[in-house]
């Protein structure tokens, strides 16, 4: 697909769901903000599945877009919420910069606890720092959005206009980078690192640059649910929340932009409705869908969007194994 197709639908999407949010009550409105937001940290977690490598600290990421949309008023004075997903995140991108030459030297199950022991380290560092409110985590001033105060009656929509937006750009480039040179130079990596070295290509310098754009998503995602719930805790870096966004990515595949985005809406929705008629067993009830996923569609649910023309030339290829190499 042409980037020119690709962008006058990602345009259309867009348009749609600005417009389906009018008709939304304000909880379907949160719910779609929440699962669009993390949408961006597991399409971060994709491209890099995509590019070869397995992570579960995703979670560092999303801590730090999430802090520094917290602290942006207080340090910097700034008040926008477009601005404070830009310095989240720009704040996570170049932490993932800096991560990455030491991480790309590693593969298969040393470079996902190597991620895990990073974002443990942001866990107990936030855990422990009285600064930043401890374990309690620290509220959020009310954003302003393009100069527009935000109140009960808008602030909802508002922020749903704005994730929309940001997660079809970002879907979009994410698109368009998956089907030029580099992206594909990151699914050869992934298939044989070896080869690509032997034909004159850097398997490292590509593994990296999936993961800070792994970063790049992960800190927008953490500044958008940050500035929608109000609050920041240092679990956001946790194992756990790395896990949930792995959970999603392995639901979604590596196949497709939007079945990244339909898998963390329907995560948002089993979980909730699980929470709220299975208070006590709805994790038994994700597990379940989970394993029904695993076996009925073991590629995600990419695999059920039709390949269409270079795709169905395209050799199937096994899903990256944190155990090193290919399963």
């Amino acid at each position: 697909m042409s980037a020119t197709k690709s962008f006058q639908m990602a345009v259309v999407a867009a348009v749609v769901l600005l417009l389906a949010g009018q008709l939304a009550p304000t909880w379907l409105q949160f719910l779609v903000t929440m699962s669009a937001s993390n949408g961006l940290a597991v399409l971060g977690i994709v491209v890099l599945m995509r590019g070869g490598g397995a992570t579960f600290g995703q979670g560092m990421f999303f801590a730090l877009g999430a802090y520094a949309a917290a602290l942006a008023p207080t340090l910097l004075g700034v008040q926008d919420a477009v601005l404070r997903i830009f310095l989240g995140t720009l704040v996570a991108g170049l932490i993932g910069a800096i991560c990455a030459p030491l991480l790309v030297r590693y593969r298969g199950i040393f470079f996902a606890m190597l991620t895990l022991a990073l974002s443990m380290v942001m866990f107990g560092l936030l855990s422990k720092s009285s600064a930043l409110g401890g374990s309690d985590g620290i509220n959020i001033v009310k954003p302003t959005v393009l100069g527009m105060a935000l109140h009960s009656g808008n602030a909802e929509y508002v922020l749903y206009c704005l994730t929309v937006v940001v997660s079809v750009a970002a879907g979009w480039l994410v698109s368009v980078y998956w089907n030029s040179a580099a992206g594909l130079m990151a699914l050869a990596v992934r298939g044989n690192p070896l080869r690509v070295e032997y034909l004159g290509a850097s398997a490292r310098r590509s593994l990296g640059t999936s993961f800070v754009i792994c970063a790049l998503l992960g800190g927008a995602s953490g500044s958008i649910t940050a500035q929608a719930l109000g609050h920041v805790e240092p679990n956001f870096a946790n194992w756990t929340t790395s896990g949930e966004l792995v959970f999603v990515a392995v639901l979604a595949g590596y196949r497709r932009v939007p079945a990244v985005f339909a898998a963390s809406l329907l995560l948002e929705i089993v979980r909730s409705f699980s929470n709220l008629y299975f208070p006590n067993t709805w994790q038994l009830a994700l597990g379940t869908f989970m394993l029904l996923v695993i076996m009925f569609r073991p590629e995600g649910l990419g695999s059920l969007w039709p390949a269409s023309g270079r795709r169905k030339a395209e050799p199937a290829l096994a899903v990256p194994s944190v155990t090193g190499g290919q399963s």
